[in-house]
């Protein structure tokens, strides 16, 4: 499982990985995915870092992993949801100067179906000396800052610790001092 190069885009509909607020929960997650998706599930981008932005979460290559959300496009709907995610991501070709994202291809993890259990760390080989079976792995479409932003990311960001991006508000309902 490596690393793929973006290329030009697949024929196939790949689904999208999602690791900030279009996450279920977040506000962009309603705005943009409700009624647009078949299915959602917990997904992780190995090889990967995630850094605090303005509101929003960037990962970019790295030694690492961000902890996110696959989804699966509904039916008939696929184009215009591509489209409404590009527009929010700021993307609009790959290597474009003006790009705050990229949309890369890349192997996304499957916890939870068969291999390593969900949140469970660590090399192969490390449990009493059986090798740990690697989880399931698609490809699917990745937002990673673009070239730009990964420059000022790696120069004085702040990466969150765990790759798990968490907003902080609290949960919708009745609020108390």
């Amino acid at each position: 499982m490596g690393t793929l190069d973006p290329g030009p885009p697949p024929t196939d509909e790949l689904p999208f990985f999602v690791y900030g607020t279009l996450l279920p929960g977040e506000p962009n997650h309603d705005l943009f995915l409700r009624g647009r998706t078949s299915g959602e599930r917990a997904a992780v981008l190995p090889r990967a870092l995630l850094y605090d932005g303005p509101g929003y979460p960037y990962a970019i290559d790295g030694h690492g992993r961000v902890h996110g959300t696959l989804l699966t496009a509904a039916p008939g709907v696929y184009g215009e949801l591509l489209g409404l995610l590009d527009h929010l991501e700021e993307y609009l070709g790959p290597g474009h100067p003006r790009n705050l994202y990229e949309r890369v291809v890349r192997e996304v993890e499957l916890p939870g179906e068969g291999g390593a259990a969900e949140g469970e760390e660590g090399e192969p080989g490390e449990a009493e000396g059986e090798p740990r079976e690697e989880p399931p792995a698609t490809r699917a479409w990745v937002y990673l800052a673009a070239a730009a932003v990964t420059r000022s990311l790696r120069t004085s960001g702040s990466v969150i610790a765990e790759g798990r991006w968490v907003t902080g508000r609290p949960p919708d309902g009745p609020r108390t001092p």
